[in-house]
């Protein structure tokens, strides 16, 4: 029995496809077919029953599959630990964050990367629903996203953290009424054309209050945060975010835009938050990063 071949399992499992499992790892299908037929062999039981539309776990291989799992995040676990020994850290993170997000953690980013040049980084920027599916499957070592309390159900199966606390603000052009004022309530929105960004925590807040909202001034959602921009600049609409959303965008930063804050009844609390699978080892190189990101939005308390 060797190491690989259990990756190999792990991945099979993971994709519930071989195919797909020697795409993901660089190698022949013949390989991964190869590997999985000998350790079967080995152990004496199939772990996969194959046909056409994939590889799924046998009744008798689902525990095997699930140790396999476990040698193998303890086998990252023991590199990780050794390498946190070098003067030189390695690893990898994948990260996924919302735009707002995105854009508030690059100070992090940068200080990361400074810090830790031979830790490979790959960012991607995804709704809120992309996000949580792909830290859930394992395609994502990391998440930043936005959270009401309430929605904390949606992430069923991952652990999260909470890093800052957000308030609701709308996002209007300079030369708005509404940009001379510190506060406004949901009712003086009534008649504002939005524009939105297009994600289900942000329609999750709009269906709670309905009834406020006059829907033919919802212009249009959208997941372009550019077209947002250049619709509040142009005076055309105006849009709701969550406050640390707007942090480092320059177009608040130049005055071209300006927020104010959303005077809301019962509001409800919400989080730029951290997610991970839950169960699975914790990559060094995800601690790491927690570690530069809360440092730098102690600036923004």
């Amino acid at each position: 029995m060797q190491l690989d071949q259990l990756t190999f399992v792990v991945e099979i499992a993971k994709t519930g496809s071989l195919t797909a499992a020697a795409n993901n790892m660089h190698v022949t299908l013949s390989a991964v077919s190869q590997s999985l037929s000998n350790l079967e062999a080995e152990l004496g039981i199939p772990l996969f029953v194959r046909s056409r539309l994939g590889a799924t776990p046998t009744a008798e291989g689902q525990e095997l599959i699930k140790k396999a799992f476990e040698i193998v995040n303890k086998t990252k676990e023991l590199k990780e630990l050794a390498a946190s020994y070098s003067t030189t850290q390695t690893g990898e993170l994948r990260l996924a964050a919302f735009p707002g997000p995105l854009l508030l953690a690059m100070d992090a980013i940068i200080d990361f990367k400074q810090a830790y040049p031979y830790i490979r980084l790959e960012i991607h920027e995804k709704s809120i629903t992309q996000i949580i599916e792909d830290v859930r499957h394992g395609n994502t070592d990391l998440g930043l996203i936005i959270m009401f309390e309430p929605m904390q159900h949606k992430v069923s199966g991952l652990s999260y953290g909470r890093l800052m606390e957000g308030r609701m603000v709308v996002a209007v052009n300079r030369d708005s009424p509404l940009a001379l004022r510190k506060s406004v309530t949901l009712e003086e929105l009534r008649h504002e054309p939005l524009v939105l960004y297009d994600d289900e925590q942000l329609k999750w807040f709009m269906e709670r209050y309905q009834s406020i909202f006059d829907p033919a001034n919802l212009l249009f959602y959208t997941n372009n945060t550019a077209a947002i921009n250049k619709a509040v600049k142009d005076g055309m609409a105006s849009t709701i975010g969550l406050h640390f959303s707007f942090l480092n965008e320059p177009s608040i930063q130049n005055r071209e835009i300006v927020t104010v804050q959303l005077d809301i009844p019962d509001r409800l609390p919400v989080y730029l938050a951290w997610v991970r699978a839950e169960g699975k080892h914790f990559p060094k190189a995800s601690e790491l990063f927690i570690q530069k990101l809360k440092h730098r939005l102690e600036q923004y308390d």
